[in-house]
């Protein structure tokens, strides 16, 4: 099923009109602790700052609704839910998390792996004006995981969920307060998964969290997070001989052979610090470390894939695999009252060191095969040869300010100087160096036009990562070197209630353009800008109606002087020029307990190789859920239904250029959740 944007319109018409007015409902109120907030600015101050983080709180698990506790369309994680037009692979056309823009509670972290849902049960896309308030902003934007901390009352969760394909999880949250100054917080976590292709993804880990207040003003959060996949099947990837769309790939078909398969740990450990040093001074601190062991990985090709739907196949298999990183920041904040005014200087160093080993696969070639028949091969021994090993030290120091002044508007700056040393060993001895020193700045204002207008503009740079080669490049899991990066954004923020926000943005953002060669090495082919629109408005409509929609317009451009002639197209691979997203929350009045929900997903067709000859058609996806609240043995327990893809549309996913999957079919999942 397909639409176009007058048909979404219709539809999203159609859902306003339905929705009847009424009562209004009580909002969660979290049990776990959260940061201590800067104070507050006098009550008649236009609110500048980014949106409270949703709530996802040990013991209101049952109260998680990510329409109803996200404050923009722009992207959040609230629990098992996730909404909004970005997300954390994609913002405004590149990936926060491979250029290294992460934040745990506004500190910087370097992720391996991202944190589970056992440390943050909501995350935040902050972009355009939600940026301000987060020091130091990144050109892709910033991925922000809130921290569960333990607070002073004991609380629990408990969850399990299921869908019709097979898969079981469940997960289980505590909060044990110990004394008065310190509490744990306790979780774990199963999940037998049966994949759209019948792969499978068996896993269960553990976290511990403990909050120490060891004197008035001090916090300090230790906390550990380790999950063991006991076996993961690799799902397969179909590249097509020469430049076209491939036929509809099986869905619910293992492509074997059984035995490709790994296993591996994944592991966040780390510490934040909270000081109030005195009533004007703040330190916060946070260190971690993230890695990721594979004991054994595989990347499943079918190549040369043929319009009769033959091919031949490729294994490659990767001996033991090591990613690991420790990264860090510690920020002193002084705050200064002015009468109206109100000044923030921050002082922050950030640093990171990260090592990676990998090469030393075996390509196996096995030989014709036919997608629609699963592949049998018995499996043969391998033969590794010696592994490479990069190693990547950053450090930054940086000083910023933010300024507001009372029904004016809002002033925030920095400058960070900012060193990088890169190293990688070459398979044929010595070693490829990349070093790298540049001074970084951000600056951004907001005004306050009217009560309830806000208009902002700023400008960024960066110094940013650039992913990993992807598994069908002949460079595969290399490190990419850093890449300058810089963004200008402006837009506004309009109060049409008390409750309703409409957000609206210009941006431009300008990187090196990376993707295969002619030979299929993964490497800088030229520069990309991506110039766009984007738009967000949430809030309830009436008392039992929720709405959350919004949308990016993109018009992406490939630079690339010196290509050869149709080799590098105007477009970069993976390029979707509109995305559309509404999603929508009912609670009817004449039935207690009972929510209806609804997502519709639009996006138009999709770049999928380096010449541009090939795109995936657009598509409209819809999912369409639903929710029963109601008391068991006197807790606060949650039903919920949800049927994905409703209409059984059938697609591709873009696994890399000229690389596909099938996108998942209809699904339908449950769950139950307790809280005491």
């Amino acid at each position: 099923m397909t639409a176009r944007l007058p048909d979404l319109a219709l539809l999203l018409a159609a859902a306003l009109l339905l929705a009847p007015p009424a009562a209004a409902s009580a909002q969660p109120q979290p049990n776990d602790s959260t940061p201590p907030p800067p104070p507050m600015l006098p009550a008649d101050e236009p609110d500048l700052s980014p949106p409270a983080a949703p709530v996802a709180a040990t013991g209101s698990r049952s109260d998680e609704n990510a329409v109803r506790q996200s404050g923009d369309a722009f992207g959040s994680t609230v629990g098992r839910e996730v909404i909004g037009i970005y997300n954390q692979m994609n913002v405004r056309g590149f990936s926060p998390i491979a250029a290294g823009n992460v934040r745990i509670d506004g500190l910087y972290f370097d992720p391996v792996v991202p944190p589970s849902t056992r440390i943050s049960r909501t995350t935040t896309i902050r972009v355009g004006l939600s940026a301000l308030g987060s020091p130091f902003p990144a050109p892709t934007g910033l991925v922000d995981f809130g921290f569960r901390r333990p607070g002073d009352e004991a609380a629990g969760s408990a969850l399990l969920a299921a869908d019709e394909w097979g898969t079981v999880n469940a997960e289980v949250d505590a909060v044990l307060p110990v004394s008065g100054q310190f509490s744990l917080g306790l979780g774990a976590s199963a999940r037998i998964e049966s994949g759209q292709d019948s792969t499978r993804e068996n896993s269960f880990g553990g976290t511990l969290i403990a909050r120490w207040n060891p004197a008035p003003g001090l916090t300090l959060i230790p906390f550990a997070s380790l999950l063991h996949q006991t076996l993961d099947d690799h799902r397969l990837t179909f590249q097509t001989a020469t430049e076209f769309l491939p036929p509809l790939l099986p869905r619910r078909q293992r492509f074997g052979p059984d035995w490709v398969n790994g296993s591996g740990l994944d592991a966040n450990i780390g510490l934040l610090t909270d000081w109030q040093i005195a009533p004007q001074w703040q330190l916060r601190a946070g260190i971690f470390r993230s890695s990721r062991v594979r004991d054994r990985q595989m990347t499943n090709l079918v190549r040369n894939l043929q319009p009769d739907r033959t091919g031949s196949q490729r294994v490659i298999v990767d001996p033991r695999l090591n990613f690991a990183a420790v990264s860090g920041e510690v920020r002193l904040t002084r705050q200064i009252d002015e009468g109206p005014r109100r000044h923030q200087i921050h002082l922050a160093m950030r640093g990171r060191s990260g090592d990676r080993r990998f090469g030393g696969s075996d390509t196996l070639e096995l030989g014709p095969v036919q997608i629609d028949t699963p592949s049998r091969v018995p499996e043969p021994a391998f033969r590794f040869t010696s592994q490479q090993f990069d190693d990547v030290k950053q450090i930054t120091g940086g000083i910023g300010y933010e300024g507001r002044w009372l029904g004016v508007g809002e002033l925030a700056a920095g400058l960070q100087w900012t060193d990088y040393k890169k190293r990688i060993d070459l398979p044929g001895g010595g070693v490829q160096a990349t070093d790298d020193r540049l001074l970084l700045y951000n600056i951004t204002f907001a005004a306050n036009i009217t009560p309830a207008l806000v208009v902002y503009a700023g400008t960024v740079n960066g110094l940013e990562e650039s992913g990993v080669a992807p598994g069908n490049a002949i460079n595969r899991n290399e490190a990419l070197p850093a890449i300058r990066t810089r963004q200008i954004d402006a837009g506004l923020r309009l109060a049409i209630t008390d409750q309703i926000k409409l957000v609206a943005g210009v941006f431009d953002i300008t990187k090196p353009y990376f993707n295969l060669d002619a030979n299929g090495r993964f490497d800088v082919l030229g520069d990309v800008s991506n110039r766009g629109v984007e738009a967000s408005i949430a809030g309830p409509l009436t008392h039992t109606l929720s709405v959350v929609a919004g949308g990016v317009w993109l018009w992406p451009r490939v630079s690339a002087p010196g290509a050869a002639p149709g080799r590098i197209g105007e477009r970069p691979v993976g390029a979707i020029s509109q995305r559309v997203e509404f999603s929508a929350d009912w609670r009817p009045p004449f039935a207690p307990g009972f929510s209806f929900d609804t997502r519709i997903a639009y996006r138009s067709s999709e770049t999928a190789t380096v010449s541009n000859s090939v795109a995936i058609p657009a598509r409209t996806i819809v999912d369409l859920g639903g929710r029963y609240r109601f008391k068991l043995a006197g807790n606060n327990a949650l039903l919920r239904v949800q049927v994905t893809n409703l209409f059984d549309v059938e697609g591709y996913d873009l696994r890399g250029a000229g690389a596909y999957g099938p996108i998942p079919g209809r699904l339908a999942q449950a769950y139950v959740t307790i809280d005491f």
